[in-house]
């Protein structure tokens, strides 16, 4: 998003137009009369099919790729160019070419987003600064994020991420870095390169017209050799400026001393000792850290600068949080940072989420904007009006001052600190908040996590984190395996796999899945309250769900004659008529279904009476992943074709067929059909173990230590015993158990839980809300410390093998009362 800036279009890009926002996503357009919507086209969503809900949202100005009926858009401009991404990239690129101000280029693989936050937190003071929103760093987010630059910045700070070979001189053209920061270079992102070596000389292309290069010598100069001697970098002299601790270097790391949370660093810079306290004693937060400076003494910050600001860097929440909140309310918690750009990211997430119920928004003062607060808390209000946004709580002298601009929300309220807002209201958040979804988005200094605790509800420290950013992205690996016209049902039955049915529902609503699939109608009723409108079909109806079926438009699966036969009656006696609903055949799974001799008679039913419309027939694969079943899948397949073939003999429209489930979408790509049925892999579990695919864990279960003791050789631990000690032993204590879903099978040994860096095995019996684990052989954990019971260090495969089950299980297992969190990249 940007401060009101215009772009005279007409001799840049032949529309006669003053554009002000850059829109790829037909469903965030804010303001539509002075955006420009650009029809992008990917391997499964074609922008051009959304430039009528553009247009009907107010947009008037399109650059597409193909010819468009202009008579269904009287008063539009369209320009057509052969590519929509390169043309916007091109135009983007000729806006930064109109600023001469000082620009920062980052790429790596780790750190990126670290280090752009940690140096707008250090340059703040002596800088107007812009960057990138969050992580925007792709071939789309980079033009996005340079665009908000105008006259009123005095410094640029953007990332760029590439994911293959070749990308990066488009980035390059339109960042046009002037100083260029390479993070380190490690295995992250690592599938479309050799190694990282040609990852490094790829991402160093960013920098091919830098005038200066920050850089950990240690870890990439041999590579920045390789790139200098065979002319592949640099067009000009570039200064570069290298820190390290092994090499000689700019800026050399002599000795890191750690002192309990904090690192007492000792450096030499141009032959002058120096001393900086940093407040993190992990390498990589060291590393960020080093990076930062050097950026800073580039820019001529002095030492003594240098040395006050380190000390108080904080660690960055990189992601929204969701968590459950009193009365019946949800808590979105973006407050690491607050500026234009990050808020309308925010407010997007919290109406894709809040689907009907009310929003309030909780909001500190905006800092460094660049423009008088009249005009930037213009932009805010007009920001929370256009997302229907219920009631505003601003917080700060600055918001205050300007609340009249605000007069057009329902309600509103302002407090000169985040001190006078909780006295006020010291022991009554209940009553000031139910049933609504909640957005803090607090600059630091009001210190809105003090907010954040006072509206979570309050449950136990065990607590299972959804990441719906990895859930995305699982979708667009699947999707990506699928032709353009096959449509995809998604899995979120038994609360979505433990993850919360209506959470991840809006989400995969959000990215335009075709279908969802429920167990039971309650599970689809619950969805439709909270705003779902998708297709649903709903896999075990029963003749007590029929009214709600009907009332909220739900699509039963129809196994059986008998069933057939109660809903056929139902809706007979309602006078409804082609009510759509979804044909399972049984070819061999044996659980429910017609059999395919049945299909004639079934027919013959559907012919006679019109109360039903067949939307799908479908059947389901018993060993897609598997490749020693997969003679047995062809014959499913062949038995299910044959069904569908019958069907359509007779039917006189059209329905879609499906059987490929999770790994049938990759295994057995020809099984494709109308449809596909993602479950279980959506959630970052591969059955299949398939190499050319790659998910990420969505579902992290995590606890804490409640208790350590020292406990004596051949005493013993837990419930009957059964915890022999064979020597001196640390025990910890942690706050999960059998109730929670942490199985007893696991007890004596047999499951592990991760923390700093090792395995710690379960000593004893499970107990039903705690469970007891060795540390003797990691000594630095300490009562409060985080575990994790399965995530991304400990996969939940490897819990299910230990426990001698699948995922699905341990998944579906995880109790209610274990806290579900939901986080936003």
């Amino acid at each position: 998003m940007d401060t009101v800036k215009q772009i005279d279009t007409k001799a840049s890009t032949g529309l006669p137009a003053s554009i002000e926002y850059l829109v790829v996503d037909s469903r965030k357009i804010i303001f539509p009369k002075t955006s420009l919507f650009f029809a992008l086209t990917g391997p499964r969503r074609d922008g051009h099919s959304f430039v009528g809900e553009a247009y009907q949202r107010g947009v008037r100005h399109f650059v597409v790729s193909q010819p468009v009926d202009e008579a269904l858009y009287p008063d539009a401009n369209f320009l057509i160019v052969s590519d929509v991404l390169k043309m916007m990239q091109t135009l983007v690129g000729i806006h930064r070419a109109g600023f001469d101000y000082p620009v920062i280029g980052i790429t790596g693989s780790n750190g990126k987003t670290i280090v752009k936050e940690w140096l707008y937190q250090l340059l703040n003071p002596d800088y107007n600064i812009v960057r990138s929103p969050r992580s925007y760093n792709s071939q789309i987010g980079v033009p996005l994020s340079v665009w908000q630059m105008n006259k009123q910045h005095t410094l640029g700070i953007f990332e760029a991420g590439i994911s293959t070979s070749g990308e990066m001189p488009a980035l390059a053209a339109i960042i046009q870095p002037t100083i260029g920061i390479l993070t380190n270079i490690g295995e992250a992102h690592s599938e479309g390169y050799l190694d990282n070596k040609q990852k490094a000389l790829e991402k160093l292309q960013l920098f091919s017209l830098c005038k200066h290069l920050i850089y950990y010598i240690d870890s990439v100069g041999e590579v920045l050799d390789i790139a200098a001697n065979k002319h592949l970098l640099f067009h000009q002299k570039i200064e570069l400026f290298s820190w390290g601790r092994e090499q000689p270097a700019t800026l050399r790391i002599i000795a890191e001393l750690e002192a309990g949370t904090k690192t007492q660093a000792m450096m030499m810079y141009k032959g002058k000792p120096y001393t900086v306290n940093i407040p993190f004693t992990d390498k990589a937060s060291l590393d960020n850290a080093y990076t930062c400076i050097s950026a800073m003494l580039l820019l001529g910050i002095p030492f003594e600068t240098i040395q006050a600001r380190v000390q108080h860097l904080q660690h960055l929440e990189m992601r929204l949080q969701l968590k459950k909140g009193i009365n019946n309310c949800h808590v979105l918690n973006d407050s690491y940072s607050n500026d234009l750009s990050s808020l309308g990211l925010a407010l997007d997430y919290l109406q894709q989420q809040a689907g009907n119920s009310p929003t309030t928004v909780i909001l500190s003062d905006i800092f460094q904007a660049g423009i008088p607060d009249s005009e930037l808390y213009q932009l805010v209000a007009e920001e929370l009006e256009q997302r229907d946004v219920n009631r505003l709580i601003g917080i700060g002298k600055g918001i205050g001052e300007q609340q009249h601009l605000f007069h057009a929300l329902p309600s509103k309220e302002f407090y000169p600190t985040t001190e006078d807002f909780l006295q006020i209201h010291p022991d009554h958040p209940v009553a000031l908040f139910k049933d609504e979804y909640i957005l803090l988005k607090g600059a630091r200094p009001f210190a809105f996590e003090r907010i954040n605790q006072w509206l979570e509800e309050k449950v136990h420290q065990t607590v299972m984190e959804i990441n719906l950013t990895a859930m995305a992205h699982n979708l667009k690996q699947y999707q990506q395996k699928l032709l353009p016209t096959t449509k995809l049902m998604a899995m979120v039955k038994a609360f979505s796999y433990g993850s919360g049915s209506l959470e991840v529902a809006r989400v995969l609503q959000f990215h335009k899945v075709d279908y969802l699939a429920v167990a039971y109608t309650d599970e689809g009723v619950e969805l439709r309250k909270g705003g779902i409108s998708l297709p649903i079909m709903v896999m075990n109806a029963e003749r007590a769900g029929f009214d709600a079926l009907i009332e909220h438009s739900l699509e039963p699966e129809i196994y059986s004659f008998a069933l057939y036969n109660q809903f056929h009656e139902y809706l007979l006696n309602e006078g409804i008529s082609k009510f759509p609903v979804h044909i399972k055949v049984n070819t061999g799974m044996n659980r429910l279904g017609f059999e395919p001799e049945e299909i004639p008679v079934l027919i013959k039913q559907l012919a006679l009476h019109s109360t039903m419309a067949v939307k799908s027939i479908f059947s389901h694969l018993v060993g897609s992943e598997a490749a020693e079943h997969d003679g047995f899948t062809q014959h499913q397949a062949s038995l299910f074709i044959q069904a569908a073939d019958v069907l359509q003999s007779v039917l006189p429209y059209t329905f879609m067929r499906h059987i490929a489930n999770s790994s049938g979408i990759f295994r057995h790509p020809h099984l494709q059909y109308d449809m596909v049925r993602l479950g279980i892999g959506l959630y970052g579990v591969d059955s299949a173990k398939s190499t050319d695919i790659h998910l990420q864990p969505v579902a992290t279960l995590k606890s804490t230590i409640a208790q350590i003791r020292h406990v004596k050789a051949n005493d013993t631990i837990g419930y009957n015993r059964r915890g022999k000690l064979d020597r001196d032993s640390i025990i910890g204590t942690i706050r999960i158990g059998y109730a929670d879903g942490f199985s007893r099978k696991l007890g004596n040994g047999v499951g592990k839980v991760y923390l700093h860096g090792q395995l710690a095995p379960v000593v004893g019996s499970v107990c039903m809300d705690m469970l007891m684990v060795d540390l003797t052989d990691i000594p630095d954990a300490k009562e409060g410390d985080t575990v994790e019971i399965f995530g991304s260090h400990l996969p939940i495969q490897q819990v299910a093998e230990w426990e001698g089950t699948i995922a699905y299980e341990i998944m579906t297992g995880i109790s209610q009362r274990v806290k579900r969190v939901y986080v936003e990249e």
